[in-house]
């Protein structure tokens, strides 16, 4: 009974609490599989914008490397974790790591068709983290300063979030600068769904403050929950401009924990629509358009938890679809 009245109180909080958020109006660039930009998709305060057929396709390989991720050490290790391995054939595994308990399966390697080092994170069963999302384990903290330098100390994270991050971040930090150096890899690519989002997306920050200027680094996350408080979009949106954080039809994950707690999305939401119907969302949080996720499902209770594993354009994520 207790955990109903917490998820109803959450819900209402995060349907009617506004926390101020800033206002953008840059645009993103989307690129397709080769890295050639296609069109670019103008993000403002005001309005939406509807995705070709081109740039739908082209988030393919990052959706297929976050289902990967979901696979486990031994089909990863060999790169043969079926449909999501074939779909991203050239892919070069070089750490994997993680139990899929205390810590999200992870895997580093080095992909040829984009110069890049691609980092990608397990998520977790939706079920389960919604609870963990929406109940008192929400408390924020600061950075580890010795892994973010130079974060604004305003700058506040889901404490989870935080130490889930810190527990592979050395690890996978070492193997990224090997990879740049061996392989001459400009772009560095953070992938993740659900858990493994929100530490896709702390890892693209991570890597912003810890690598060279000159290494391009983007971000690609799917149901991602909101990670910091008002102040961290305000951070984000300044060192990572390439991101996006794809959403599907009435996932419920995306809205929590509650704008009432004190938590904001950065910008880049793609928001799902319908199949081979998708736009994007203006600003960070704040995108109050009928097609965009918060006004889509404004509270759990209108959302629909398996619109979390997808259909993302046809791809569906978590363990189950490791096939």
């Amino acid at each position: 009974m207790l955990t109903w009245v917490v998820l109803l109180f959450f819900s209402v909080l995060a349907r009617t609490a506004a926390v101020p958020v800033s206002e953008r109006a840059a645009g993103t660039e989307v690129r397709d599989a080769v890295g050639d930009r296609l069109d670019v998709v103008t993000r403002s305060t005001s309005t939406v914008t509807t995705l070709s057929s081109a740039q739908l396709s082209a988030l393919a390989p990052y959706t297929q490397f976050a289902r990967a991720a979901y696979c486990p050490t031994s089909k990863i290790t060999n790169w043969n974790c079926g449909e999501a391995c074939k779909a991203n054939s050239g892919f070069e595994v070089t750490l994997t790591g993680g139990d899929g308990n205390d810590v999200q399966l992870f895997f580093v390697g080095y992909w040829p068709a984009q110069n890049s080092v691609v980092v990608a994170h397990e998520g977790t069963d939706p079920t389960q983290f919604l609870s963990v999302l929406t109940d008192g384990s929400v408390l924020q903290k600061n950075l580890d300063t010795s892994l973010f330098p130079g974060v604004p100390s305003s700058v506040w994270i889901h404490g989870g979030f935080a130490d889930a991050q810190a527990e592979t971040a050395s690890a996978i930090l070492k193997e990224t600068k090997r990879l740049i150096s061996t392989k001459g890899a400009t772009t560095v690519t953070l992938v993740g769904h659900s858990l493994g989002g929100a530490i896709a997306e702390l890892d693209a920050l991570f890597m912003k403050v810890n690598l060279p200027s000159n290494i391009h680094v983007k971000a690609v996350t799917y149901g991602t929950p909101r990670v910091g408080n008002a102040a961290w979009p305000a951070y984000f949106d300044s060192q990572v401009p390439d991101f996006v954080r794809v959403n599907n039809e009435k996932d419920i994950i995306p809205i929590v924990p509650g704008r009432g707690l004190g938590f904001a999305h950065p910008h880049g939401e793609i928001h799902i629509v319908a199949p081979n119907d998708a736009v994007s969302c203006p600003g960070d949080d704040d995108a109050t358009d009928s097609q965009c996720t918060i006004a889509t499902v404004p509270n759990i209770f209108v959302g629909d938890i398996l619109d979390h594993l997808g259909p993302y354009q046809g791809i569906n994520i978590g363990t189950p679809f490791c096939t």
